[in-house]
């Protein structure tokens, strides 16, 4: 049965090009799941886009001399041809700057605030003092009232997850210049998350009853409701969507709080794809009906805005709080089936810091190495369930063993065999023992891998998919096929060549979602068109609204394969092949790390 399936990416900010740190936890593990889904047979919806709001754009755009406009433009295309290179199949990725934007964000915001879920309050902001400017929470440092970190942010505590406002800390600081901001009385709107707690919790029970969430995520975010606060949904700055209410939305400084707008992006996106297809209603197949199911990908420091803030401001959308209501014009929508929230990843022991100059980005490794290698790494060593480190030793030492040496040989000994004895595929004979045994290893991978990635358990759905590959090494160890010469051999080694061609497909299938750039060679290397997964592609289109271009990513998946064997051909020639992987010199491992520090 097809099932409608939204892989909900999270939206990276569009400050800059992306690191490692930002796609091992958001960017792979969502497209592994989306490919994987496709295989399995359902119809999946992947959005996200580049999340182009808040102060912070602002403070860059002024450093670097150009208006807060130009410098999203560029860093968006940045951002969005390093996704696609890197192989993320989305069916649209696109920008909150977006008119189509704006107007699902300010019609979620008015009804929430015609529900009675948004609440007018007075708060204290906090200002530079040299240059009156607005200073965002995230740009203010200080010491955690609650747990006593002392690199704690004015909207959270890295370390205690607790929300925090930027008048709670001890000693605070601007992050921009040092100086202690001054804090001042202004007027915002508060999403009342008290009135919707009670709703909050029964979703959140419910998803703790499923046991598919993983534990972390689960219990911070029912651990977070005890102490649960009304939260600021407006700012004071002049870049970001208007307050869409009768004496606010003419005020040039009182916008939209950028995380409230941006994961509303989750559905303006939705529903761009659906415009740009010809069929306006056809996000509602993913958002209405309560048979589809919806995934959300994302960091663990993104957590509370997607168990909690987004499911808020849905629950206050359909009128589900403690103050009824009714929904909007979009209807009952669907909260969160499951968020699958990664922990970091560090870079050679250290945090990633883009202004310590500790960082390696997306597309310098993508520029020098293959994007399967990359992608392999995440799969296999990545932050999923807890920090890890990416170390430029282990990267060439996996790269070399494991892919290099071994999926790459399989498949270069298979074909070159092959090419070598027949030049193509031969007829299968007879099949002994151990020929039907490495071939039912083989097929059980199919429910094995299949189940693991189901649930998003990347590293073990790829351990289990390279031992499936080291057990056909093996088999090529035990029958070798590289002795029979003579006549009399022939359909014995025919039988096991086919039986070779067959493994090598079926563990290219397993492999696909986590290696799709890969997974296109192999089948080339098996006689195959080379096409095997689709790939996502950048274009330019104009804004549906205002006319204005900018380019988005997206892809024609229908011709994904299935989950399943596919029945090698005899007779299909086989030429002899080149190698799939590039072994990467020692000599890698000192180059980069003198990059780190040049």
């Amino acid at each position: 049965m097809t099932t409608k399936v939204l892989a909900a990416v999270a939206w990276p900010y569009a400050n800059g090009p992306r690191h490692l740190g930002h796609v091992a936890g958001f960017g792979v593990p969502s497209d592994v799941f989306a490919r994987f889904m496709r295989m399995s047979g359902n119809e999946v919806l992947m959005v996200s886009g580049s999340d182009e709001h808040g102060t912070p754009i602002l403070v860059l755009a002024d450093k670097q001399g150009v208006t807060a406009r130009e410098l999203v433009d560029v860093n968006h295309a940045i951002i969005a041809h390093e996704l696609a290179d890197l192989g993320c199949s989305y069916d649209l990725y696109t920008r909150t700057t977006t008119a189509n934007h704006y107007a699902v964000a300010q019609e979620l915001f008015s009804q929430v605030w015609k529900n009675g879920y948004m609440i007018e309050r007075t708060q204290k902001g906090a200002i530079s003092p040299s240059t009156g400017r607005t200073l965002p929470d995230r740009y203010i440092e200080g010491t955690c009232p609650i747990c006593g970190y002392t690199e704690a942010r004015g909207d959270q505590c890295d370390n205690c997850g607790n929300q925090l406002e930027p008048e709670d800390l001890i000693d605070p600081k601007s992050k921009i210049n040092g100086e202690t901001p001054d804090f001042v009385e202004t007027q915002h709107f508060f999403l009342d998350l008290p009135a919707l707690a009670g709703a909050l919790r029964t979703y959140l029970e419910g998803r703790e009853a499923s046991g598919t969430w993983r534990p972390n995520v689960i219990k911070f975010s029912l651990n977070i409701l005890d102490d649960i606060k009304p939260r600021a949904m407006t700012r004071d700055i002049d870049w970001g969507i208007p307050v869409p209410l009768d004496g606010w939305r003419d005020l040039p400084t009182k916008k939209l709080y950028v995380w409230f707008d941006a994961v509303i992006g989750y559905l303006s996106a939705s529903i761009e794809w659906a415009r740009r297809t010809g069929d306006p209603e056809r996000w509602r197949e993913w958002w209405n009906d309560p048979a589809a199911l919806s995934y959300y990908f994302m960091g663990k420091d993104n957590i509370t805005f997607h168990s909690q803030i987004w499911p808020a401001e849905l629950l206050g959308y359909m009128g589900k709080g403690e103050r009824g209501g009714e929904p909007g014009i979009y209807g009952e929508l669907n909260l969160p089936t499951e968020v699958v929230s990664s922990e970091y990843l560090t870079m050679e022991s250290q945090q990633f810091s883009t202004s310590r100059g500790h960082t390696i980005l997306v597309r310098d490794v993508l520029t020098r190495y293959q994007p399967d290698a990359l992608r392999y790494f995440i799969c296999a060593a990545g932050p999923e369930t807890s920090d890890a480190d990416f170390t430029w030793r282990e990267f060439v030492q996996r790269t070399n063993s494991e892919l290099v040496a071994g999926w790459g040989n399989l498949v270069n000994r298979t074909a070159t065999m092959i090419h070598k004895n027949f030049g193509e595929i031969p007829v299968c004979g007879p099949l002994a023992e151990e020929d039907q045994a490495v071939l039912d290893v083989v097929a059980a991978g199919f429910e094995t891998v299949g189940g693991l990635l189901r649930r998003s358990r990347l590293r073990q759905a790829t351990a289990e998919a390279m031992r499936v590959v080291g057990e056909v090494n093996a088999y090529i160890s035990k029958t070798e096929p590289f002795k029979l010469k003579g006549e009399d051999q022939r359909e014995r080694l025919g039988t096991v060549l086919h039986v070779l061609a067959q493994c090598v497909s079926d563990c290219n299938t397993l492999l696909a979602p986590m290696l799709p750039h890969s997974a296109n060679a192999v089948d080339a290397v098996l006689g195959g068109t080379g096409d095997f997964m689709p790939m996502p592609r950048v274009e330019e289109v104009a804004d549906l609204d205002d006319g204005s271009p900018y380019p988005i990513i997206t892809g024609d998946y229908a011709a994904t394969p299935p989950w399943a064997r596919r029945p090698v051909e005899s007779g299909t020639p086989i030429g002899k092949p080149a190698p799939v992987f590039v072994k990467l010199d020692e000599s890698v491992i000192a180059d980069e790390l003198a990059r780190m520090t040049s």
